[in-house]
């Protein structure tokens, strides 16, 4: 179980997708924290990692593995497609 609730989570989470984010820049994307709920935390890969066929090993590899080594190894992280922001609920 986390021992954290999600409000406490965010600017821990913030700053480890801060500290991703420039190699996530340098291939000509983006990455944005849209939520965290019951320690998911639910981002938006944008730019060109849009329908990138690396777009998967990124959140796995590098953005949840980074997020479970530095916080709490039973965070998970969940990629929203574009136009799904509203419906982080049937995610998962």
């Amino acid at each position: 179980m986390i021992p954290f609730n999600d409000e406490e989570l965010q600017p821990a989470v913030a700053n480890v997708i801060e500290k991703v984010r420039p190699s996530i820049v340098y291939d000509g994307g983006d990455i944005k924290l849209l939520d965290i709920r019951n320690g998911v935390v639910y981002v938006q890969l944008q730019g060109a990692c849009v329908g990138c066929a690396s777009s998967g090993t990124t959140i796995k590899y590098g953005v949840e593995r980074q997020i479970q080594m530095l916080i709490h190894p039973e965070i998970t992280v969940i990629n929203v497609p574009m136009g799904m922001e509203d419906k982080l609920d049937q995610m998962r």
